[in-house]
């Protein structure tokens, strides 16, 4: 598959608003931990960043969606999804 044909279906396993939310809360909370393993040198801000990441993304599935994370069935079209729907959202494309 396709990312092309992938991240249609990827935005219907997004559809309510808070699910995005928390996508969104955790990716930016994973790059604020890599920076700061980065500006430290400390590598437990890598895993802070998975939990940041991961934790945002299952929160939102689990609790607003009620549906599976496709990143079980195809995670790194996921992955890519993921940051282009973040990249949607910080600049207005998609609705936050």
């Amino acid at each position: 598959m396709s990312f092309a044909e992938f991240y249609p279906f990827y935005l219907t396993q997004h559809a309510d608003r808070r699910c995005r939310r928390t996508h969104f809360i955790g990716s930016t909370g994973a790059l604020l931990a890599i920076a700061a393993a980065l500006v430290t040198g400390n590598a437990w801000w890598v895993l802070a960043a998975l939990v940041f990441g991961y934790g945002g993304a299952w929160i939102g599935h689990f609790f607003y969606e009620h549906n599976r994370p496709a990143t079980f069935a195809q995670p790194w079209l996921s992955f890519r999804a993921d940051w282009v729907m973040y990249w949607q959202m910080l600049t207005g494309k998609l609705s936050f």
